[in-house]
């Protein structure tokens, strides 16, 4: 357990090093999912030390949204004077995470049956 914690802090510390070394307006913390996730592609699969803790985390997901709720009511304001910029800037990332997430999952549809068709035969 204490070891997949640390692997995940790991993970998010040398994105925002990267980040920072980069200057890239990406987050650290979603940097570091990247180099998880390239991590667990070359590992092969995730393994048990990694599995529970990041369990654990998703188990408490809703804890996490606690300072966005704050800071929404914090900055309400200034929301509501910026409110077209905010939401299209929702609309336009969620679209972009839609489209990114059906062409995903299309890959990976589509390297799955190839797969299955490499290991038994033309069906």
């Amino acid at each position: 357990m204490i070891q997949g914690m640390l692997i995940l802090l790991l993970c998010q510390l040398l994105g925002e090093w990267l980040m920072v070394f980069l200057g890239a307006p990406i987050p650290g913390p979603v940097a570091g999912m990247l180099i998880l996730w390239l991590g667990l592609l070359v590992y092969g699969k995730v393994p048990n030390t990694l599995r529970l803790p990041a369990e654990g985390l998703i188990r408490h997901l809703s804890l996490l949204f606690i300072p966005a709720g704050v800071g929404l009511m914090v900055f309400a304001e200034l929301l509501a004077a910026h409110w077209l910029v905010v939401l299209s800037s929702l609309l336009g990332s969620t679209l972009i995470t839609l489209i990114l997430t059906a062409w995903m999952m299309q890959s990976m549809e589509t390297y799955k049956k190839s797969r299955r068709r490499g290991e038994h035969g033309d069906r």
